[in-house]
């Protein structure tokens, strides 16, 4: 008979793989596929063609339409110059705490997820179940949409996902979506004593952020609609979180490079925001060219995300209510591929073990006690499906 391995073994395999995003899963993946077949359960890949990326699904249960899918990605955030006390790519144990890096988010609800594909291909369900890990997450969902296409045509279509971001268990229903753009303005250098004649692209950037600034004033004061009232902050929020560029204090710098990103509020339009950042780009890039013709500021779109957008009735809220007894309403400010799969037509709710508080953070742990939480969701699950 082949290993059956514990949810904790699977955890601990996973994360000894060192999937960060700017790195290749393809050895996670092949491992994965390989436990997976030697339980007999064929598995699939979509192939990114750019990059040395590949993400999995695969199905247990009646060949029909309906299963439920337990989603999950296997990228994680770096570690590069985080203070660990343990290796972050071993889990340790410690006072109550599982330590390492995807712990949270999210490889224990990984390793939980094909933990119960496999004991539902033994237990022989009802109800068909399946399992997608996607690549990618962690840079802007991008890893998702390709797959979530792939799978339609190779299996049944799915009903209803749960995606397993660190929620406490609590079944999370709705979160904004997001955009973002890379922002590259190209000035023009002369010594610092003449700036009047060059362009500081900087300075021309620092307009941009400004803007940001702005919005955010404008959007806070502003009164929530109902449903933004339900997000923690209750509006849009446009962020610059890294900048770079210049070389020399007494240079206008020939260049500033710098990520614009939305977090929309569902019941917004991305859209909008996108093409109000675009005119406002337009606008200080025409003051630039007004004094030296051959400056721009060039904007590619960096990722996507659309909201996940509360259900009436959603079946995959009401079957995640079911099992954890939670009835109380959460929503949340970060996007996951939930909306996504929403998109997609599966109804999709957000539940799994860990406190995103912890996510990306030096010592990520997600507590033994979450974990075991997750361990009885996926046996409560296998019941209901049996």
């Amino acid at each position: 008979m082949p290993v059956r391995l514990s949810p904790f073994e699977l955890m601990e395999k996973l994360i000894s793989f060192p999937t960060v995003s700017r790195d290749t899963n393809i050895p996670l993946i092949d491992w994965v596929a390989e436990y997976l077949d030697s339980h007999g359960i064929e598995s699939h890949r979509y192939i990114d063609p750019d990059q040395p990326k590949h993400a999995l699904f695969a199905h247990v249960g009646p060949w029909e339409e309906g299963a439920i899918v337990l989603s999950g990605h296997t990228d994680v955030v770096p570690v590069d110059g985080q203070p660990w006390d343990t290796d972050p790519f071993s889990v340790v144990e410690k006072d109550g705490k599982y330590y390492g890096r995807g712990t949270c988010d999210m490889k224990g609800f990984d390793a939980l997820a094909i933990w119960a594909l496999v004991e539902g291909k033994y237990d022989g369900l009802a109800r068909p179940l399946q399992i997608a890990l996607s690549f990618d997450e962690e840079v802007g969902c991008t890893g998702a949409p390709p797959m979530i296409k792939a799978m339609q045509p190779v299996l049944p279509k799915g009903s209803a996902a749960i995606i397993g971001e660190p929620s406490t268990m609590q079944a999370v229903t709705g979160h904004k979506g997001g955009t973002g753009f890379n922002t590259h303005v190209v000035g023009f250098e002369v010594h610092s004593s003449l700036l009047h004649t060059g362009v500081n692209a900087i300075m021309a950037g620092a307009k941009l952020i400004e803007w940001a600034n702005e919005m955010n004033t404008e959007n806070m004061a502003a009164k929530p609609t109902d449903l933004a009232a339900m997000f923690e902050p209750p509006f849009t929020t446009v962020h610059v979180g890294m900048i770079e560029g210049g070389t020399a204090h007494n240079i206008t710098a020939k260049d500033c490079k710098f990520a614009m990103d939305f977090r929309v509020v569902p019941g917004e339009d991305k859209e909008k925001w996108a093409t109000a950042y675009l005119e406002k780009v337009r606008e200080v890039e025409a003051q630039m060219q007004a004094v030296v013709p051959q400056t721009r500021i060039d904007i590619t779109p960096r990722f996507d995300v659309p909201a996940l957008q509360p259900e009436s009735d959603g079946a995959a809220e009401t079957l995640v209510r079911q099992i954890t007894g939670d009835n109380a309403s959460h929503k949340v400010s970060y996007g996951t591929e939930a909306g996504q799969f929403q998109e997609a037509g599966y109804s999709a709710v957000i539940c799994g073990p860990g406190d995103i508080a912890q996510a990306h953070q030096p010592n990520e742990f997600i507590e033994v006690a979450q974990f075991e939480a997750g361990h009885d969701f996926m046996r409560k699950l296998l019941a209901r499906l049996a």
